[in-house]
């Protein structure tokens, strides 16, 4: 969430940056609202000095052995409608914040314009593209039926997959030695609650603009989409000290999304799945810490594909591609021999204060003031797609997949996936 006061004496431009985004929020309801609130809080403190007048003229007329009953209908008559004000500012200003929490973040000046993906910065190229001497297949082509869609369909629907076998140790050898890189760089592991309730989206800012894409209960919870939501909001209403800053987390966790606006595109194979798997990168910092936690952030998810040799690129997203509470986001792009295209395989983001302050996370600092967190995260990457890129590269032309080097140890030193 934005300062409301950014919010309030600079709607224009808060207009502006949110229109770059290929955003329709309708700004004058919030004007119209912030006029009832600034009505309703002068009307409040009138009452307020009135009744404190009233209450000084009563407490005189009694030390003087006067009447007070009509000081008294009056001052009763003010405090009704001072209860009134007070309970209708209140309904108002949750009003406001619930248009305020609609307010994506305000986009950092590096964003280039642009409505969608095309309009994205590629800014640059790691890795040499194969060059296979046969035509290359797609992960469902060399796995067949080890990753069967069709069984996991018959008991979950579309957008499941059953892996067997040395596929599936693949998948898992990957995701542990990814957590396993990571806490040997400094992150901490976490894992944390699989379920989270409403508040948890709000504080990450997929409630309310996402609740589409997510998974819930009947009752309060829902199925976390990233451990981004479970792991960012386990400072919510703390305050850090400073000296505890920077803090770094991993999570490997499942992660579940109805992704309700993706119909009809990415719907073989692992590309898109309602339930998948991925290695989250999670930092909490001072604002003076931010740019270069956020640098080595992103260069810890390239590491990963750099120790792979998968070929990949970054790519600086554009104002319209941008995540709603993101400041700014990179992109890792894996290349894809299957698809003769790069994919994403990471998200790499900075929040700025956005998330911290619809979670009143917060830290002390060294002069015991209290300011909000600053939030970043990225996916250290998505353990499914690292899997298509790393069947995909690695494919040989009689069908098999060589495994690389960094993940024969946990796959029983075997050098193939069909020995």
């Amino acid at each position: 969430m934005i300062p409301n006061k950014i919010l309030r004496n600079n709607i224009e431009e808060v207009r502006k940056l949110t229109e770059k985004r290929g955003s329709s929020l309708d700004f004058s309801e919030y004007q119209a609202l912030e006029d009832k609130r600034k009505q309703y809080q002068v009307e409040t403190e009138e009452c307020q000095m009135l009744s404190n007048k009233l209450s000084k003229e009563v407490a005189f007329a009694k030390r003087n052995g006067e009447s007070a009953d009509e000081l008294l209908k009056n001052l009763s008559s003010i405090s009704a409608r001072k209860k009134e004000l007070e309970t209708a500012l209140k309904s108002l200003l949750n009003e406001i914040r619930d248009f305020e929490l609609q307010v994506p973040n305000l986009l950092d000046d590096m964003v280039p314009e642009g409505a969608d993906e095309t309009a994205n910065k590629v800014v640059s190229e790691v890795g040499t593209l194969p060059n296979f001497e046969f035509k290359p297949k797609s992960h469902t082509e060399i796995c067949g039926d080890d990753l069967d869609f069709v069984r996991a369909a018959k008991i979950s629907g579309s957008r499941f997959v059953f892996m067997k076998g040395n596929v599936a140790k693949l998948h898992r050898a990957l995701a542990q030695w990814m957590l396993d890189r990571h806490t040997q760089s400094g992150y901490t592991e976490i894992n944390p609650p699989l379920l989270v309730e409403h508040n948890a989206l709000i504080g990450t800012g997929q409630l309310p603009k996402f609740a589409d894409d997510q998974f819930f209960t009947e009752g309060q919870h829902a199925l976390i989409p990233t451990a981004e939501v479970s792991v960012t909001n386990i400072f919510a209403d703390e305050i850090v000290p400073a000296a505890n800053l920077p803090i770094s987390y991993v999570a490997l966790t499942p992660c579940f999304r109805k992704e309700a606006g993706a119909y009809g595109k990415d719907t073989y194979g692992l590309m898109r799945l309602h339930q998948f798997e991925k290695v989250e990168l999670v930092k909490f910092v001072a604002p003076n810490q931010a740019q270069e936690a956020f640098d080595a952030l992103v260069q810890d998810a390239e590491g990963i594909l750099q120790a792979l040799k998968l070929p990949y690129r970054k790519v600086l997203l554009c104002a319209g591609d941008t995540g709603f509470s993101s400041s700014i986001t990179y992109d890792l792009e894996v290349w894809l021999p299957g698809e003769n295209n790069y994919r994403e395989i990471s998200s790499c983001s900075y929040f700025t204060d956005f998330q911290a302050r619809r979670m009143s996370a917060r830290f002390r600092d060294d002069e015991n003031k209290i300011n909000l967190l600053h939030t970043i995260n990225g996916s250290g990457l998505a353990v499914g797609r690292a899997l298509i890129a790393v069947i995909e590269n690695y494919q040989t032309e009689n069908g098999n997949v060589t495994i690389p080097d960094v993940l024969k140890d946990y796959m029983g030193n075997i050098d193939s996936l069909y020995v």
